[in-house]
């Protein structure tokens, strides 16, 4: 059994990985990741535009576009891999329905995500336009369609989730837009219930993006200050101490009671940006049931071959409140909110400039097969 078996088996945490590519769709290298115990997908703007700038998987299928739109190819690219994906982890979805069905987990499993163009990011009606379509076009059951977790973001995910529609929320930096976002879910899953809609089949996790935070933090810190390092697994604590108490409010049991599925904390970019770290920094500490942890390529490698999930900030009550009081030792120079406000913006400008450069490469090979 490997280490990614045990992380969900025996503690309940999914392993997902952050990466999806034509070529290991061709070449059975998903297939062989999912034997090992990965057992979810999730995608973005910056993936995508490495996927295609570094591998020829796509050129065939590019020469042959019956389109010369950069954007109209790229969504059909982009949803093929994802299709793909999702047929991929069809087992494991099946799997995790059934144990849903028995009583034994509260949630599915086995999804890949695309995500909404961020340049909707602010646009809440082109924001559900968009989800739509990909849903649609995708036309599998364990898609779930990205949506960044800005205001504008945050109605959209509403609605979105109403038409029974599988969510990922994106680009969590805070626990005040955290608590926001399990507002949104709820409310969606309410308005899917006025609709009579199943809230058994409606899936969604909530990306809440870790290392990040301490690169941000650790820049406003003296050099060797003990704080370094530390603050985005207090915020993850302090992020799940909220969804627990979030799964216990009237509102949720009003919902699990109509058999709707928890929605997830998913622990997003979990590579350090600092290299003296622990490679597996923000994986081995922040274990916990009912979570997610998508992983880089080498980030899930690490874990294959020497994860150790024995000890964890969020194994106890006690841990994860001692944990999280570690954003109470931050200077009063140093605003967390102020932080996370520019993380966000920062994230969104960086997944559109990376939206851009995925169209451009695509509307070069277009321009390039043409001729």
């Amino acid at each position: 059994m490997s280490r990614l078996n045990v992380l969900y088996d025996d503690f309940g945490q999914s392993p997902w990985i952050d990466n999806i590519r034509r070529d290991w769709l061709d070449d059975g290298t998903l297939v062989g990741l999912v034997a090992k115990g990965t057992r979810g997908v999730t995608s973005n703007p910056a993936i995508f535009a490495k996927a295609f700038a570094t591998s020829t998987a796509y050129d065939d299928r590019l020469a042959t576009a019956t389109s010369k739109d950069p954007e109209t190819v790229f969504e059909f690219l982009a949803s093929a891999d994802v299709r793909d994906a999702c047929d991929v982890l069809d087992d494991v979805h099946q799997r995790s329905r059934a144990e849903l069905t028995r009583g034994l987990r509260r949630y599915t499993d086995g999804f890949v995500s695309l995500e909404v163009s961020p340049r909707f990011a602010r646009d809440t009606e082109a924001t559900v336009t968009a989800a739509k379509k990909l849903w649609e076009q995708v036309g599998r059951s364990n898609v779930m369609i990205k949506i960044p977790a800005t205001k504008e973001g945050l109605p959209a995910i509403t609605r979105v989730l109403a038409e029974g529609i599988n969510v990922n929320v994106t680009l969590i930096f805070s626990l005040e837009r955290y608590d926001e976002v399990l507002g949104a879910w709820c409310a969606g899953l309410e308005s899917a219930l006025e609709q009579g809609r199943d809230l058994s089949s409606i899936a969604s996790v909530a990306s809440f993006f870790v290392s990040r935070v301490d690169a941000a933090v650790d820049k406003l810190l003296p050099e060797g200050d003990a704080l370094r390092g530390h603050v985005a697994n207090a915020q993850v604590a302090a992020a799940y101490a909220l969804y627990q108490r979030w799964m216990l409010s009237d509102r949720v049991l009003a919902l699990l009671a109509r058999h709707a599925q928890v929605q997830r904390p998913l622990w997003a970019s979990t590579s350090p940006k600092n290299l003296s770290y622990d490679p597996l920094l923000y994986v081995n500490n922040i274990v916990a049931a009912e979570t997610v942890n998508t992983m880089p390529d080498a980030t899930l490698e690490a874990t294959l071959e020497h994860g150790d999930f024995s000890w964890s900030l969020l194994a106890t009550p006690a841990t994860v409140a001692s944990s999280a009081a570690v954003l109470n030792e931050l200077p009063d120079s140093i605003s967390l909110a102020q932080v996370t406000e520019q993380l966000e913006r920062d994230g969104v400008d960086s997944f559109v400039a990376s939206y851009e450069e995925v169209l451009a490469i695509v509307a070069s090979k277009l321009s390039s097969t043409s001729v």
